[in-house]
């Protein structure tokens, strides 16, 4: 089967676009197109979808695409955006929480905070969904993802259910061994029982330190290289002299030497030739190799 003939197919639960333009879901607010773009709006949806997928049928998952370039050439293939079935959030006993992987970082930790539940409040300041910090590890002002996991519901390649423990995903600072292939639908999280208001004023904290820190109201996405060991990334970017640096309409963020700003730029290519001349400059100041933390899909043309 080709992508024609799954166009032509009816997918109760799929709406499918053709050359769909992927500019509105990066935070960059430029992009390459899709050659296929499936929302899928429930699990029984994407099980369905996924097994009358062909194996060798290229395929990537969109989050909510605040932290990827999509290359000017595109993505082949088959791109997977879970739509509104994937938004829950529910309260389970022993301080549990249920969440689906369209939530919203922040949608957690406010649901967690009306629950009086602590253990969420980092996640206020991450501007991503469940999905993407379960695949990264995502983390802040101490904490991450995997601290709060008790396990992971996901869909494989052809289309079976899984459950995934902490054990079976190998989480490290922002990265995990999750197989290539495997969606992840939804996560059980464990919360602690808390003070209300403390919970508030610790999230009301972690929000103004991102403020004064960070930019915000730009397009960017987000943290660009991870943190090598004992050191930060954006100190050594800074060190380089690379604050402020402009290529082609994108920018060095001057607030936070770790952000890219899309100024006016028209290629999103441009983006990651940013990235890659302050890799240069700082491998040649310091002897570190900065590592992508941003995810970058499609081909360059």
């Amino acid at each position: 089967m080709d992508l024609d003939d799954m166009v032509m197919q009816d997918r109760p639960g799929v709406k499918l676009t053709e050359f769909a333009d992927l500019s509105g879901y990066s935070w960059f607010r430029l992009a390459g197109r899709a050659r296929l773009l499936a929302v899928i709006e429930d699990d029984h949806a994407l099980s369905n979808f996924l097994i009358g997928l062909p194996d060798e049928m290229p395929m990537e998952v969109l989050g909510l695409g605040s932290n990827v370039i999509i290359r000017d050439g595109g993505i082949p293939g088959v791109v997977i955006k879970l739509g509104r079935g994937f938004r829950f959030l529910e309260r389970r006993e022993a301080n549990r929480i249920r969440v689906g992987a369209g939530c919203l970082d922040a949608q957690v930790a406010r649901f967690a905070e009306a629950e009086s539940l602590a253990g969420f409040e980092f996640l206020s300041t991450i501007p991503g969904s469940i999905g993407g910090a379960a695949m990264m590890n995502a983390g802040a002002h101490g904490g991450a993802f995997h601290d709060r996991l008790v396990h992971l519901e996901a869909v494989d390649r052809h289309g079976q259910f899984i459950t995934l423990r902490p054990d079976q995903i190998g989480a490290s600072y922002r990265q995990t061994n999750i197989e290539q292939g495997l969606l992840v639908t939804g996560a059980l999280l464990q919360g602690e029982p808390a003070d209300q208001d403390e919970v508030s004023r610790r999230m009301a904290r972690f929000q103004e330190e991102r403020r004064q820190s960070q930019p915000s109201r730009e397009k960017t996405g987000g943290s660009t290289f991870k943190n090598p060991k004992e050191a930060k990334a954006w100190q050594l970017i800074d060190e380089a002299g690379c604050r402020g640096l402009l290529h082609d309409g994108v920018r060095v963020s001057q607030k936070h030497c770790n952000f890219l700003i899309n100024e006016n730029a028209t290629r999103a290519n441009a983006i990651e030739e940013l990235g890659e001349m302050v890799r240069e400059k700082v491998y040649a100041t310091s002897g570190v190799s900065l590592e992508w933390e941003i995810r970058r899909l499609g081909a360059l043309a």
